[in-house]
C-alpha cells in the first residue's frame, strides 16, 4: 500500500514538474489578462515620474505597445538597475523594459529580444556641419567632457588633425555647444535628448556612433513563444514608423537605421 501511494505521489510530482517545464508564458499572460512589465522610474527619458506621479518615458510607451498587441492590461512595475533581473526571475515582472543592455553575464540567467531602443555614445552636431564618419572630423574641433567614456573612446579613434576641446563637466560641455563655442559634441544620446528638450532651437543631430549599447527587452529563459511574439512586434513597430516616433518623442533623434 505504501509503495503504491509513493508511486502515485512521485507520478503526480513528475506530471506537475513536466507541466511547469513546458509552460507557455505567453498563454499565461493572455489568460491572466495582465502583463507585468518592469520599467525604470529614475532614468529619464526611458522612465521617470511625471507631475501626477505616474511613470512615463520611452520604456513605458514600449510597454503600452506590447499590452495593446496582447489585448491585456498593462501593470507597470517600477524597478532599479539592481533589482530588475531578480524581479523577472521571481515572477514579480513578466518582462524587463528598463534600458537594459545585453552582456554575457546577464545572458546566463535571462534571454533577450532584438533591440528596441538606441543607447549609444556618439558624435552629434549642428545641421550645417557635414560629418558622417571619423575621417570627416579631420580639421574640426569637437567638444567632450574630460575623462568621460566618450573622451576615451574618441581619443582612440582620431589623430592630431582633430582638435578635442575638453570641458570639466557635462553642463559646461553642453553650454559650449549651445552657445556656439563648438559645432560638434561627443556624448550620449540621452544627454542629447536633454539638450533638445531644453534648447530646441539648437538641438544637435546625430552624426555617427562611437560606442553602441542598445536596449533589449529581458525575458525569462526558454520562452520561445514570448521571444518570437516580441521580436515580431519590434519588427512591426520599426516597419510602420511607430518606434521611430517614440525615439523622436523621447530621445529627440531618429531611430538609427542599424538598430
Amino acid at each position: 500500500m505504501f509503495k503504491k501511494t509513493l508511486l502515485k505521489v512521485l507520478a503526480t510530482g513528475a506530471l506537475v514538474s513536466a507541466s511547469l517545464l513546458s509552460a507557455n508564458q505567453l498563454d499565461d499572460i493572455k489568460s491572466s489578462g495582465v502583463v507585468k512589465i518592469a520599467v525604470p522610474q529614475d532614468f529619464p527619458p526611458f522612465g521617470s515620474a511625471s507631475k501626477d506621479m505616474s511613470v512615463q518615458g520611452y520604456d513605458v510607451d514600449m510597454g503600452k505597445y506590447i499590452a495593446d498587441k496582447l489585448g491585456v492590461k498593462l501593470k507597470l512595475v517600477p524597478v532599479t538597475s539592481a533589482n530588475r533581473i531578480p524581479y523577472l526571475q521571481t515572477g514579480k515582472a513578466d518582462l524587463i523594459i528598463s534600458s537594459l543592455g545585453k552582456n554575457a553575464q546577464r545572458a546566463k540567467v535571462i534571454d533577450f529580444t532584438n533591440a528596441y531602443a538606441p543607447f549609444f555614445l556618439g558624435v552629434f552636431g549642428s545641421k550645417d556641419v557635414a560629418v558622417s564618419s571619423v575621417k570627416d572630423l579631420s580639421g574640426k574641433t569637437i567638444g567632450v567632457t574630460r575623462g568621460s567614456v566618450e573622451d576615451l573612446e574618441l581619443s582612440k579613434l582620431v589623430g592630431s588633425d582633430v582638435t578635442i576641446k575638453r570641458f570639466e563637466d557635462n553642463s559646461t560641455t553642453i553650454s559650449a555647444f549651445v552657445s556656439g563655442q563648438t559645432k560638434l559634441i561627443a556624448t550620449g544620446n540621452v544627454i542629447i535628448s536633454d539638450i533638445a528638450s531644453k534648447f530646441p532651437n539648437t538641438a544637435p543631430e546625430a552624426k555617427f556612433a562611437i560606442k553602441n549599447s542598445p536596449c533589449y527587452i529581458g525575458i525569462k529563459k526558454k520562452q520561445p513563444e514570448v521571444e518570437t511574439f516580441l521580436n515580431n512586434l519590434i519588427g512591426e513597430l520599426k516597419a510602420n514608423g511607430k518606434l521611430n516616433e517614440t525615439s523622436k518623442k523621447w530621445l529627440k533623434i531618429d531611430l538609427p537605421k542599424d538598430l
